[in-house]
């Protein structure tokens, strides 16, 4: 499952259940089509609570969509999860993708609020880990 929205700050990226990489690449070819929308700065939601860990042959299309997010003018991101090893796989690609300094993560199971506090990162610039 996945959804890519617009937003008043940039996009909310939805992606939930067991991804294969057909999915996967067509939710990077929506994401690729809503950048033309999007102002020369903005931010990503990225909500990744009902993620199960990717296969290995998703990385390199989550690698991609990283980029081209950055690339095109992402100042913020935040990743929502509840499972340890999506983090743990999210993170690893983001420091790959040179991302990871403007990215936070939210662990939707330990903080109730994270929807909220999420946006205030990715809008705002209020940072959660401080």
């Amino acid at each position: 499952m996945h959804k890519v929205e617009k937003t008043d700050y940039g996009v909310r990226l939805t992606l939930g259940g067991f991804i294969k990489e057909d999915e996967m690449s067509e939710w990077a070819g929506e994401s690729q089509r809503i950048l033309s929308e999007l102002p020369a700065s903005f931010g990503v939601f990225l909500d990744m609570r009902e993620l199960k860990p990717l296969p290995p042959e998703c990385r390199p299309i989550v690698i991609e969509v990283q980029k081209m997010f950055k690339e095109r003018g992402m100042v913020r991101s935040v990743a929502i999860f509840a499972d340890y090893v999506t983090t743990m796989q999210t993170k690893r690609m983001s420091k790959e993708t040179g991302i990871y300094e403007w990215e936070r993560y939210l662990d939707a199971s330990a903080e109730s609020d994270w929807e909220n506090i999420g946006i205030l990162w990715v809008r705002d610039g209020i940072d959660p880990d401080r």
